[in-house]
């Protein structure tokens, strides 16, 4: 699994793409790396698009989540996208819909946090 990085307008909004399963391992650690690397720079705005996610366990989720509680710290929003219906089943489980901003598509996701 490789974890997609994209930056809008200069790394004012950011956008990971994890691929394949979160499971922990090396494709999870390499997502968390990524996401604080973006928050060590400044970024604020972060949109996590779960597309291409097959599968999530708790490992993910425990990498999910501590990716929201970094960007708490430093005053930033995360949004996800794109949540495959397995995924979100796991979401439901789980309650973290309650703590999670969920927009249907990247560009919803985008516009939302422009606002």
């Amino acid at each position: 699994m490789a974890t997609k990085l994209t930056t809008l307008n200069n790394l004012d909004i950011a956008v990971l793409e994890p691929r394949g399963s979160l499971i922990g391992g090396e494709e999870t650690d390499e997502f968390k790396a990524k996401a604080k690397n973006l928050i060590e720079q400044g970024n604020k705005k972060l949109i996590l698009d779960l597309g291409s996610i097959t599968y999530i366990n708790s490992s993910g989720i425990g990498a999910l989540v501590g990716i929201h509680s970094l960007y708490q710290k430093s005053n930033g929003k995360i949004k996800l996208c794109n949540v495959a219906k397995g995924v979100q089943n796991v979401f439901v489980i789980t309650k973290l819909t309650s703590v999670f901003d969920v927009e249907e598509d990247r560009q919803q996701a985008i516009s939302s946090l422009k606002e």
